[in-house]
């Protein structure tokens, strides 16, 4: 079989391919990616086969983009992230995504839910096409309260759709055939099991990465509690106000615990002795040596460190972060704190809760299991092995639910 991953430029939408990829490759597969070459190819394995899909001015683009996207709150995040990058993307990504249909002849495409340009080509070549959602937030109504939004979203889809010539009786970021969800109804919550059963709850995708910077691992206290501080790729320079508070924070906590920070320098002076400085951190090799998790919301930290059976205490910026918040504090694993107004006696009686209060520790390793059993990556192929394909594959299925449905 040959999968070809269709990918926007985000290292939290790659980072679950990699694993997939990785397991597919192992049972004999051929993968390759197609995206934005210049910022996909630092997230990719050596070697990997790239196809460049919507590189025009990639580079200087998105450094523009988020610098403007990255002051933005609620709806105006939102509505920025459809207009000014999600559409424009799709727009520029086609002929590319074409060429590598053309050039890597797959059987399938595996599309992220915000790389839109994968199931339109799909659909146009009659190849079958399965989502990879990186997120679960468009699995639990995320417009619930706000109809309005929602109705919204599915006029910038239709309105994409029309450009593309294509008719608005499906949606492009759910596939009739199979959608891969790298969460599971233990974290998900209430709903998801109304999903159909070509919605495969595979739990995280976790794998190989490229290799990350050194670590100063001596310099991790064993006689106290260790608490990662991460804000994720894209938001790490939105926390002006929130670092101050967290260091703050972290002196009160002096006594007992040990703050690894990862965040640019600007944001790291005057550092409390019990604060561990990084610009980056190898996430996946620091979680196991770790008692909670301090983040943004991000789906792949999230989920990364309820993996390990931590508890969490999030602060969400934008975007799905308050749906994942949300997600995490009705599972019992964690606490939601305030990002843009955090106060320092906030943050410690959060990370006071998480550490002391076993209830989030028990729900978190209740989440963790609930991973384990869903299989990952191993799942995720599984199901990519089972998916009909070649003549008799119906490329231009549709779920019978239209875009608002599956957005309220």
């Amino acid at each position: 079989m040959r999968v070809l991953f269709v990918v926007p430029p985000l290292a939290g939408h790659v980072n679950p391919t990699l694993a997939v990829a990785a397991e597919l490759t192992a049972r004999g597969h051929q993968v390759a990616w197609t995206g934005p070459a210049a910022s996909l190819a630092p997230l990719l394995p050596a070697g990997a086969r790239l196809y460049s899909a919507g590189d025009r001015g990639a580079a200087d683009g998105h450094d523009v983009l988020h610098r403007r996207w990255r002051d933005l709150r609620g709806v105006a995040a939102l509505r920025f992230l459809w207009e000014e990058a999600l559409i424009p993307l799709a727009h520029a990504m086609l002929p590319g995504v074409h060429a590598a249909v053309e050039a890597f002849t797959p059987d399938v495409l595996v599309a992220d839910q915000q790389a839109l340009a994968g199931p339109l080509v799909a659909r146009r070549c009659g190849l079958p096409w399965v989502t990879s959602a990186t997120t679960s937030a468009e699995f639990t109504r995320p417009f619930g309260g706000f109809p309005k939004v929602g109705e919204w979203v599915a006029r910038r889809i239709a309105d994409l759709l029309a450009d593309c010539g294509t008719s608005a009786d499906w949606d492009p970021r759910f596939s009739p055939h199979l959608v891969l969800v790298f969460s599971t109804p233990e974290l998900v919550g209430a709903g998801a099991e109304k999903w159909g059963s070509h919605y495969a709850f595979v739990g995280p995708a976790v794998g190989p990465r490229p290799p990350a910077a050194d670590f100063p691992w001596r310099r991790l206290d064993p006689g106290r509690a260790r608490v990662l501080v991460s804000l994720g790729t894209l938001n790490r320079e939105a926390g002006a106000r929130f670092y101050p508070a967290v260091l703050r924070a972290a002196a009160a906590l002096a006594d007992r615990a040990q703050l690894i920070l990862a965040a640019p320098g600007d944001f790291a002076r005057d550092l409390p002795p019990n604060v561990l400085h990084q610009e980056y951190v190898p996430q996946l090799r620091l979680l196991p040596h770790l008692d909670a998790v301090l983040c943004h919301g991000g789906h792949n930290t999230v989920c990364e460190a309820l993996a390990y059976g931590l508890p969490l205490v999030v602060a969400p910026v934008r975007d799905d972060q308050p749906i994942v918040a949300r997600q995490v504090t009705e599972a019992g694993a964690g606490v939601r704190v305030r990002f843009g107004r955090a106060r320092t006696d906030e943050l410690q009686q959060a990370l006071e809760a998480v550490l002391d209060d076993p209830v989030h520790r028990r729900a978190a390793r209740r989440i963790q299991a609930s991973f384990a059993a869903a299989g990952g990556a191993t799942a995720a192929a599984d199901r990519l092995e089972k998916l009909p394909l070649g003549p008799g594959t119906d490329p231009t299925g549709t779920d019978p639910r239209t875009a608002s449905e599956k957005g309220s």
